[in-house]
């Protein structure tokens, strides 16, 4: 089925490839949109496709070099709370520059780190619980690498499918068109890949 994980024997290839399908389901709400839906709010959400797909990519990334650093802590730890404060909103902001193009490119390159990083993890090492924000529990010392894999899986997951509503309530486009368009798959019964519309 398309957009499903190969099975793999290895819990490492596994991890990795479910991280990857939730990202691309965040290329995927984007591909195609102009500047001005990209950062459209159409919902009664307050959040655009440009700003989760900011937001999962810092969000990923974070989890990453934590994983890396495991068991010490990764630097970016060390951050006071003000300075956390700033750099959450940031997690959301889409930026002037930022195009459906350049947040894809972001996304392509956070798969390709997942890819090339999560082989190699001890997916029981230790990853200190971070004290960088206030909803993180208090008297856990540390969660395993596996435990950090399956919660990117489930915060990435949960960006994609607010993302994907968002692009619907914008132009109608669902996921599998979508997906459809950006792979080139070839039209069916079934389907029709989506483009953009002619100018």
């Amino acid at each position: 089925m398309p957009g499903t994980v190969a099975p793999s024997a290895s819990e490492n290839t596994l991890l990795a490839e479910f991280v990857v399908a939730q990202v691309d389901g965040l290329r995927g709400a984007g591909y195609g949109l102009t500047g001005e839906q990209l950062r459209a709010t159409p919902t009664a959400s307050a959040l655009s496709v440009g700003a989760l797909m900011v937001h999962g990519c810092h969000t990923a990334g974070g989890w990453l070099d934590r994983a890396e650093a495991a068991p010490g802590r990764a630097p970016s730890d060390a951050v006071a709370a003000e300075d956390w404060q700033a750099g959450y909103a940031d997690d959301f902001r889409v930026r002037e520059d930022d195009s459906a193009a350049s947040l894809d490119a972001q996304l392509d390159e956070l798969a390709q780190r997942v890819r090339a990083l999560v082989p190699g993890l001890d997916l029981d090492a230790q990853v200190p619980v971070p004290d960088d924000s206030p909803w993180w529990p208090a008297g856990v010392d540390g969660w395993s690498v596996r435990w950090v894999l399956l919660h990117l899986v489930q915060e990435l997951a949960r960006h994609a499918g607010h993302a994907d509503i968002i692009r619907e309530s914008i132009d109608g486009a669902t996921m599998y068109e979508l997906m459809a368009g950006r792979e080139g798959w070839p039209a069916t019964e079934w389907l029709t890949p989506w483009q953009p519309p002619a100018s």
